[in-house]
Parts: C-alpha cells; sequence; structure tokens
C-alpha cells in the first residue's frame, strides 16, 4: 500500500467534491459569495495536489 497515493487520491475525491458543491451552489444562487469563493479555491488545490500525488509518486511494488 503507498500512502502517498491514498492521500493523493482522497485529496482529489475531496477537491472533486468542492468544486462540484461550489458549482451547484452557483447554479441555485444559494449561499454566500465569499463562502463559495473560499470553498471553490480550497477544492481546486486539493484536486490539483491530489493528482500531482498521485502523479509523481513512483510505484514501487515488491
Amino acid at each position: 500500500m503507498n500512502l502517498k497515493r491514498t492521500f493523493g487520491a482522497i485529496l482529489t475525491v475531496l477537491g472533486i467534491i468542492g468544486v462540484i458543491y461550489t458549482g451547484v451552489e452557483i447554479v441555485q444562487h444559494t449561499g454566500q459569495m465569499t463562502t463559495l469563493v473560499v470553498v471553490g479555491l480550497i477544492g481546486l488545490i486539493f484536486f490539483f495536489t491530489g493528482i500531482s500525488l498521485v502523479r509523481n509518486t513512483a510505484d514501487t511494488a515488491k
């Protein structure tokens, strides 16, 4: 089990959830703009960090 890849996958999923939540709230015109910006930015950071961890971690199976 590679801990970095697992953590990267978790971050990616959390990022996707954050971005989808932000999109739904924008379309429905609910929620404060400040909250949506913060959740959207954190979601994007999580998503790209998770993708980077998964991509850059070497697969060393023994």
